[in-house]
C-alpha cells in the first residue's frame, strides 16, 4: 500500500473507475484533513463538519465517473465540499453580521497599512477570528481557500463556480469587510464607538 500512496490522483481515479474501489483510501487519506478544515471553517461546528466531510467523500466516490479532469482532483473535491457545506449552513438559517455603508464610511479613511502592524497581537487575532466567524459561509470559505489552503484565484473560481474576476473582486471586498469588522470590534472594546 505504501507504493500506492505515492501515485498521482489521476492514477487512483482511473483504478477506481475500473472497479478497484480500495484505491479510494489513499485519496481519502491525502485530502481528509484539508476537506475537514474547509468544511469546519464554513459550518463552524466540529461534529457537523466531521459528518459533512464523510458525506463529501461518499458523494465524491459515487460521482467519480463525473470527474472529467478539467481541473485537479483536489479542486473537484473541494468544489463538492464547498457546495455541501454552504448548503448545510443555508439550511441551518444562520444569521451573519451585515457590514453596512455607515460602517464602511467610518473606516474609509483609515489606512489598512496601519492594520498590519499589530496583526499578531492576541487582541487583534481574537478580533480577526470573531470577524471571520461573522462572515457568511461563502465569504469564509473563499478566505480559507485563498489564505489557509493557498489556492489560486483560478482554482477558487472552479471550486465556487464564479469567474476568476469575480473571485478577485469578492476577495478584495471580503478583506475590506474584515478590516471594517475588526475596526468596529476594536472601537467597541475600547469604548470609542460612535
Amino acid at each position: 500500500m505504501n507504493k500506492m500512496r505515492r501515485q498521482s490522483d489521476n492514477y487512483y481515479v482511473e483504478r477506481i473507475r475500473s472497479g478497484e474501489t480500495d484505491c479510494f483510501a489513499p485519496l481519502l487519506e491525502r485530502y481528509g484533513k484539508q476537506v475537514f478544515s474547509l468544511v469546519v471553517k464554513i459550518v463552524e461546528n466540529r461534529e457537523d463538519a466531521e459528518e459533512l466531510a464523510q458525506d463529501v467523500f461518499m458523494k465524491a466516490f459515487r460521482s467519480i465517473s463525473a470527474f472529467r479532469g478539467d481541473s485537479s482532483f483536489s479542486t473537484w473535491l473541494y468544489r463538492i465540499a464547498y457546495n455541501m457545506a454552504v448548503s448545510a449552513t443555508r439550511k441551518a438559517g444562520v444569521m451573519y453580521v451585515p457590514v453596512d455603508d455607515e460602517m464602511m464610511e467610518r473606516t474609509a479613511d483609515e489606512p489598512e497599512d496601519d492594520f498590519d502592524g499589530e496583526a499578531d497581537s492576541p487582541a487583534r487575532l481574537e478580533c480577526l477570528n470573531c470577524a471571520l466567524n461573522s462572515l457568511p459561509p461563502e465569504d469564509r470559505a473563499m478566505i480559507t481557500l485563498f489564505y489557509r489552503e493557498d489556492r489560486s484565484m483560478g482554482e477558487i473560481a472552479v471550486i465556487t463556480g464564479l469567474s476568476e474576476t469575480n473571485v478577485k473582486t469578492r476577495i478584495f471586498r471580503i478583506r475590506k469587510k474584515l478590516f471594517v469588522l475588526i475596526k468596529e470590534m476594536e472601537r467597541k472594546k475600547n469604548g470609542t464607538d460612535g
